[in-house]
């Protein structure tokens, strides 16, 4: 590869991601203004695939804020993304570019992903939530010769193809490791896996509850299980309630926490990880007066998340394998369980398998986008109960079975780490003139870069003539009209032929 002017290979020439194309911004919606009619509102979470439901405005719209299929869009603020719109025509909302290039839109979509990623590393750590438009206009981007440019099209369309491919691969057998052990966790607890014992002997729901008073003194009280659908009781083991098997339940803290708070460690919704404790970012009361140790937790204590923005993370369950001097907040509940009955990790495979999370996630209460759970309901889900020596032969069984899931899962998220990686780097190949290579007889790049500024140019002087004839000043509306009439009608900018010609040759 021979180098042209600063290092650029032969034929290629600088410029901005401003000189190439048209950001128009979109508008800003008010709520008063969603409507459940008209044109979809385009924001960031319509582009992200997160499946964000749409809201609609029924108004009129100028032409610059309309959406149509093809049209490129560049999300500047929150999460910085390019995307081509697949959908109906829409209302574009603030925080998005319609982008218009001066050059083809399939070279330019590459070039603004590559690009993109520079912009990311400079907002990484710096508290940035988006970038401003003058900086990101002003980002440099070297342009290859527009016949290089469709070659590098060709080219990257051909091997990230092929990488999309082994991507949506990865993605399929992701989900359907998820739902193999969502599987086989439902048949563990319904005793469908040949590991009932024909010698061990359940207690009887009254031994249980017998128990279970003991431990909590006399004001404790017995708690019908309820039925929940799909749950269907296996006949050699009883079914429980999880406040039968609990001698004392509750609610955290809500002393107030900081990083720097000099109080005992205070657990909260991050620190219940995949059924355990985690205590590597922990929080601590700000007032060290406080006493919390009634909080404390203890060998056997499950914690349930009980309030949430995401119902798949109501109702998850952390267990506490040994006693620590940390408390818990007020967002959790502990239930205290009768280790003489019940393994705390049978309650947890119990509770995190597809019924019992279906059901979970059904009663929680949404109020102001949050989701809610109360010690209560808990306390009322059906628990069957094999004996101990049942329980922990199950749960050995699944803990091995998400172990040989984890590492598979393991595998599958490096080949999806490698996948980025190897995207990333084929971009960079080819807006270095390192994935195709360059030939003298293309026209250069500094030739095309001058008719997309005068093209540029023209658009601009037929914008300014546009405005100044849909609002004259002094003039009056007759003089304006005449005026018009006496001129001669601007020439119109070839708008197209830039894009046309990079393409038609």
């Amino acid at each position: 590869m021979s180098e042209g002017i600063a290092g650029l290979p032969e034929g290629w020439a600088t410029s901005t991601l401003g000189e190439l194309a048209e950001y128009v911004n979109g508008r800003g919606f008010r709520k008063a203004e969603w409507s459940r009619s008209g044109r979809p509102i385009i924001r960031i979470q319509n582009l992200t695939g997160s499946n964000s439901e749409f809201n609609y405005y029924g108004g009129d719209l100028e032409d610059r804020h309309l959406v149509e299929k093809g049209d490129l869009l560049l999300s500047w603020a929150a999460t910085l993304g390019v995307y081509e719109w697949t959908g109906p025509e829409g209302a574009l909302n603030q925080h998005i570019f319609k982008v218009k290039p001066y050059v083809d839109q399939r070279f330019f979509r590459y070039l603004l992903q590559y690009k993109l990623q520079e912009v990311k590393a400079r907002t990484q750590g710096s508290g940035m939530v988006h970038v401003t438009r003058g900086e990101f206009e002003a980002v440099s981007v070297s342009v290859p010769p527009h016949a290089e440019q469709r070659r590098i099209v060709e080219a990257l369309e051909e091997q990230l193809s092929r990488l999309d491919a082994a991507a949506g691969v990865v993605e399929s057998a992701m989900r359907r490791s998820e739902v193999l052990k969502r599987v086989l966790d439902s048949r563990a607890v319904a005793g469908n896996e040949g590991g009932v014992d024909e010698f061990a002997q359940p207690l009887t729901v009254a031994e249980v509850r017998s128990s279970t008073k003991k431990l909590s003194g006399s004001k404790w009280k017995p708690i019908d299980a309820i039925g929940i659908p799909g749950f269907v009781e296996f006949g050699q083991w009883p079914t429980v309630s999880l406040g039968d098997i609990s001698w004392d339940r509750g609610y955290g803290t809500s002393a107030r926490c900081s990083y720097e708070g000099s109080g005992p460690p205070v657990l909260r919704i991050p620190n219940i990880q995949s059924g355990s404790i985690d205590l590597g970012d922990m929080k601590f009361a700000e007032d060290s007066s406080i006493d919390l140790s009634g909080y404390f937790l203890r060998s056997g204590d499950i914690l349930f998340v009980r309030t949430n923005g995401s119902p798949s993370l109501i109702g998850r369950v952390g267990v506490v394998d040994e006693g620590i001097d940390v408390a818990f907040a007020s967002y959790l509940i502990r239930f205290r369980l009768n280790s003489s009955v019940v393994n705390p990790r049978w309650v947890r495979l119990v509770t995190q398998s597809g019924t019992w999370r279906r059901h979970i996630e059904a009663v929680a209460a949404s109020s102001a986008g949050q989701f809610n759970l109360n010690a209560s309901r808990l306390a009322e889900i059906p628990i069957p109960l094999p004996s101990l020596s049942e329980q922990r032969a199950i749960v050995e069984q699944a803990d091995t079975r998400a172990k040989e899931t984890q590492r598979m899962e393991g595998v599958l998220r490096l080949s999806e780490l490698r996948a980025r990686h190897l995207r990333a780097k084929l971009l960079c190949m080819a807006f270095e003139g390192r994935l195709v290579g360059q030939d003298p007889a293309d026209e250069p790049a500094a030739t095309l870069l001058a008719r997309v500024a005068a093209e540029r140019e023209a658009a601009k002087s037929v914008g300014k003539v546009a405005k100044r004839a849909a609002r004259p000043r002094r003039a009056t509306a007759a003089a304006a009209v005449a005026a018009t009439k006496a001129a001669p009608a601007p020439t119109p900018a070839p708008s197209a032929s830039v894009q046309q010609e990079l393409f038609d040759q």
